[in-house]
């Protein structure tokens, strides 16, 4: 049984992601348990890519020196079934089409399956075309996230009322990154959302703070936070562990008692 949806079922639900591969493939692994530590309900691992389109500075640099360092589709597969029998909640990939399609579609979700991964996010991949990704998936039971942004206008109910697992909401126009305010985008999407479809919805993009955590779980089920970690990854490199563990724990924290 996929364990995407599990993630929900406590409350509001705190997904932080990281880089696979920023600093090195050691560091990634001793995040992923210094995170389960904190209180994520799951979580988010990148594959670098040299052509990051949708992600800023603070991420984009991070897979960079993720490359740089060596760190390839195959070594972050290993390190997932690595990790697996130790970490309870759902383990994700964030990857662009590009590495899924040259590794291979259908061995691509093969071994994601194989090494215990739950679920796939895509942000270059439109809903209309996800068939050829969507269909390897569901044989080998590995949940393929829709995401809705503020352009998805008319698209957005087609896109909600066809997801599984959850639904990753764009809090924001332009690429990732840390951002002071928001306007009534998340909020307006996620109450359409939940007018067409009972599958979780949650935040992502932008969230930087405890306080904006709280904030945008009040209408969703759940948060999505990753520049800000691959901030503190990138200022303390192979000792961020404690600083992790100190803002992850901080933001649990904000959204506990929603």
């Amino acid at each position: 049984m996929n364990r995407t949806s599990q993630a929900f079922r406590a409350g509001k639900a705190f997904i932080p992601f990281i880089m696979g591969g920023d600093p090195d493939l050691g560091t990634t692994e001793k995040l992923l348990y210094t995170l389960c530590e904190a209180g994520a309900d799951a979580i988010e691992i990148g594959i670098p890519f040299s052509d990051p389109v949708a992600e800023g500075p603070v991420i984009e640099a991070a897979a960079a020196r993720a490359l740089g360092a060596g760190c390839t589709v195959v070594k972050l597969f290993e390190l997932v079934s690595r990790v697996r029998a130790k970490i309870k909640v759902p383990l994700l990939f964030m990857t662009y089409y590009n590495p899924v399609f040259a590794y291979g579609v259908a061995k691509f979700a093969e071994h994601c399956a194989d090494c215990g991964l739950d679920g796939l996010i895509v942000p270059d991949l439109p809903f209309e075309e996800r068939d050829e990704l969507l269909g390897p998936c569901k044989s080998h039971g590995i949940e393929l996230i829709s995401l809705i942004a503020p352009t998805s206008h008319t698209r957005a109910e087609k896109i909600a009322s066809g997801s599984s697992g959850f639904i990753y909401c764009v809090s924001s126009l332009g690429v990732t990154g840390e951002r002071r305010e928001f306007d009534d985008n998340a909020r307006c999407m996620a109450e359409n959302i939940k007018r067409v479809s009972d599958t979780p919805c949650a935040v992502g993009f932008g969230i930087s703070t405890p306080e904006q955590a709280r904030s945008m779980a009040q209408f969703s089920d759940g948060v999505i936070i990753g520049s800000a970690i691959v901030r503190l990854v990138a200022e303390y490199g192979c000792d961020c562990e404690g600083p992790v563990l100190q803002f992850a724990q901080s933001v649990k924290q904000a959204i506990l008692d929603l």
